[in-house]
């Protein structure tokens, strides 16, 4: 039986501005302004952080593995999420959560908690010096920045299946939930420098497998870096995927995601496409394609459009759930309305964008980029168009082009405020969060898999937590209730 889906979304933001328009120290300032608010400033524990380890089992198979950079601004938030600088970018990472729905919810959190510390941080700066946060993917001069996937998976299921059943997924998800992006970024030949992109992050992929993240990134990432029981999970670090501000679109990218491993871990191969034969390629041209026609080679000698590729993997996830139930994703009602979704968009922007602009991103983009362009008979490489291309992402309400555009959501002001604050209750993030909460001034450090004491008398005490399904709020909540300082917590979970 296939496990049980954990997952999460790591948004790195875009950013301008700043003392020195310099983006590390902007970033630094927006974590640091965050944390000052009160809010928290527990400390990121590096130990067991092993982010050069290859899911292949090789050694030496890259001289680019990712740097942890232990220096910078890092913190654990209260709803059980990490937020800090990452390269030259403030990053989110959500907390485990146990349903696509939920993941939804509590990175549209993470767009809240950025909005709260930029304008926390701008207080503080010079108007000169004002900090302007995008949730986008790229800065339109050849840097790409991620918005990372990650799915609980079972240890023993083969690596190379992965490989095998995920990239036709990957090269063709894109057009139902990319974000769109105006013009290329990447050398490309001028024949095929498409005016407006389907996806903003695919040109920037160069192999099919590998380590790295920022360097010849790769359509599946072999990190190997589990956060728990090595020997009973796997966490698939998915790095191609656009930073969604449809909810909708989040919602289709982490259910349908999920619905696929969960189908590969009970049934195996068995009902996936063949891959293109050279999926680079065809994620690129894909991406170039808004009108959805381009055809790629298969292993088969087929050609198949990435709609084509979309379909079968919507059937294939549809009858698995016939079958199966797709309890290891979410309750039925959840997994229907993901399925439907995904069917919904998929038809729509083949047969009639205009019906699904309300929750697809690029096509929402490109109805208002097209509309300017006509509106004041621009070139399709006018500037402006990049500007109204930016503009969309702009995180501040008065400002996003995203936020009036009629987006669907699937979670109001309400719900978000309150996952701005709280842990999900349904992974080990409920312990965490729940820990920074209440003894923040006596945790030393906490990271994905452990929280680490301080009570000032003593070694540290760690408490470990390898298995995302425990630590909830249905096993620890008593604990809490019942516990209302640091020793005594410890003391009843036995020292």
């Amino acid at each position: 039986m296939a496990l049980a889906k954990v997952l999460g979304i790591e948004t790195e933001f875009g950013i301008a501005g700043g003392p020195d328009q310099d983006p590390i120290i902007a970033s630094s300032v927006i974590v640091n302004a965050y944390a000052q608010r009160g809010i928290t400033h527990i400390n990121w524990d590096f130990e067991g952080e092993t982010p050069g380890v290859d899911a292949r089992g090789i050694a030496g198979l890259t001289a680019f593995a990712p740097i942890v950079e232990t220096q910078l601004a890092n913190t654990v938030l209260t709803n059980g999420a990490r937020l800090y600088v990452d390269h030259a970018h403030p990053e989110y990472s959500s907390p485990e959560c146990r349903t696509p729905l939920e993941a939804v919810c509590f990175d549209a959190a993470g767009e809240e908690v950025l909005r709260r510390a930029q304008r926390a941080a701008n207080a503080s700066l010079d108007p000169a010096n004002a900090i302007t946060i995008y949730k986008n993917n790229s800065d339109g001069k050849g840097n790409s920045y991620g918005c990372h996937e990650n799915y609980l998976v079972e240890r023993s299921v083969d690596f190379g299946d992965i490989v095998r059943a995920l990239v036709p997924h990957f090269i063709s998800r894109q057009i139902v939930i990319g974000a769109g992006k105006v013009g290329v970024e990447t050398d490309r030949p001028r024949a095929t420098r498409p005016a407006f992109q389907v996806s903003q992050r695919a040109e920037f992929f160069e192999e099919v497998v590998g380590l790295e993240t920022t360097l010849k990134r790769p359509i599946i990432n072999t990190r190997d870096e589990t956060h728990g029981d090595a020997e009973r999970f796997r966490r698939l670090h998915v790095i191609i995927g656009d930073a969604n501000l449809s909810q909708y679109a989040s919602a289709v990218k982490l259910g349908a995601t999920a619905l696929l491993l969960a189908a590969l871990e009970d049934q195996g191969l068995r009902g996936f496409p063949p891959a293109p034969r050279d999926p680079v390629r065809a994620v690129r041209a894909f991406a170039a394609d808004p009108t959805l026609r381009t055809t790629v080679e298969c292993v088969d000698e087929r050609s198949r459009t990435a709609w084509d590729f979309q379909d079968q993997l919507w059937t294939l996830a549809e009858r698995y759930v016939d079958e199966r139930g797709g309890a290891a994703v979410a309750e039925h009602d959840e997994v229907r309305f993901i399925l439907d979704q995904w069917r919904e968009m998929l038809d729509g922007v083949r047969d009639d964008p205009a019906s699904v602009a309300d929750r697809v991103d690029w096509v929402a983009k490109q109805r208002i980029v097209d509309g300017y362009r006509e509106r004041y008979d621009l070139a399709a490489d006018d500037a402006r168009l990049r500007a109204i291309d930016l503009q969309y992402h702009d995180l501040r309400p008065e400002r996003s082009l995203a936020a009036r555009v009629g987006l669907r959501r699937l979670f109001d002001e309400p719900a978000i405020d309150a996952a701005v604050n709280e842990p999900p209750p349904s992974t080990r993030a409920y312990f965490r969060g729940q820990c920074v909460t209440r003894f923040a001034g006596e945790i030393a450090a906490a990271n994905w898999d452990s929280v680490v004491f301080d009570l000032g008398d003593g070694p540290l005490q760690r408490v470990p937590m390898p298995d995302p399904l425990r630590g909830t709020a249905a096993m620890t909540a008593h604990l809490f209730e019942t516990n209302s300082s640091a020793i005594d917590l410890l003391a009843a979970l036995g020292g």
